[in-house]
């Protein structure tokens, strides 16, 4: 697990108070790219500050976007938190255990990491070339009063949950961000010294290239009618994401999709 690949992105807050304790989380665990669907100006810094605490640096560093798609635009994977299942909601939500394994597939080996028993030696052996690379992950939390909208988890790959209490389920948003981040820090501890991924995944702006290809071919060919293309698209979007494909995977699926347009136009003639 490269916890430096960790994106941690909160989606419009309103308190700027929960902003530094999600800060504070995020440090917490070794985690520190924050990012912010919103505008900078309308969070009152002194109190993120305060709250923050020695963790203030991470929100003077964050990045502030439109929306998720602009904020997730180099990730190679997005996951959406939400404790409610419906339409659009993803068709099976994650434990924070189970997505901190996925995310450990794609985001590689720290390349400061040493093996789980401290030797750096043992560490270097267990190594192969490019088991440093990796691609991005996205954590995606909405607003405290409203979490994530329908539209705003149709811009994320998977769906993660928390569980909790039937009686009283809602989260502080602080308290959501550190549980996902100290779920993604024991995962990393736990496989310090595992060789990961020797690539570097597709990013989401890149993958939706590959998605546009398959759903292209498969309107040629009459497989869906184009009311049914989202649909579509939002399927192969969040497989294809879940999957961490390389560009050489990516570009032969494309070439597979298009042959069988051209294939189908052939016979149809």
């Amino acid at each position: 697990m490269n916890l430096k690949k960790i994106v941690i992105i909160l989606d419009h807050p309103d308190e700027p108070r929960n902003i530094g304790a999600a800060c504070r989380a995020m440090a917490n665990n070794d985690i520190k790219e924050l990012r912010i669907v919103g505008r900078r100006e309308d969070y009152d810094m002194e109190k993120v500050h305060t709250l923050a605490i020695h963790a203030a640096y991470i929100f003077d560093q964050a990045g502030f976007y439109e929306d998720i798609n602009a904020a997730t635009a180099d990730c190679s994977l997005s996951a959406g938190t939400t404790r409610r299942r419906g339409k659009n909601r993803k068709g099976k939500l994650l434990l924070p255990e189970e997505f901190a394994e996925q995310a450990d597939m794609i985001t590689g080996i720290d390349e400061d990491d040493s093996s789980p028993d401290g030797s750096p030696e043992d560490y270097a052996d267990s190594k192969v070339e490019g088991d440093a690379k990796g691609g991005k992950v996205a954590v995606i939390f909405g607003n405290e009063r409203t979490g994530l909208t329908d539209d705003q988890l149709d811009m994320c790959t998977l769906g993660v949950a928390i569980p909790s209490s039937q009686e009283f389920g809602s989260l502080n948003l602080s308290h959501a961000v550190q549980i996902i981040c100290y779920h993604l820090f024991r995962q990393k501890l736990k496989n310090s010294g595992k060789t990961n991924a020797g690539f570097t995944p597709l990013t989401l702006e890149r993958l939706d290239k590959t998605v546009a290809n398959i759903t292209d071919n498969l309107q040629k060919i009459g497989f869906f009618k184009l009311a049914g293309r989202p649909d579509m698209e939002r399927f192969w979007r969040s497989l294809l994401a879940r999957a961490a494909l390389s560009e050489s995977e990516a570009q032969y699926i494309e070439k597979t999709f298009t042959k069988m347009a051209g294939l189908a136009g052939k016979n149809k003639d």
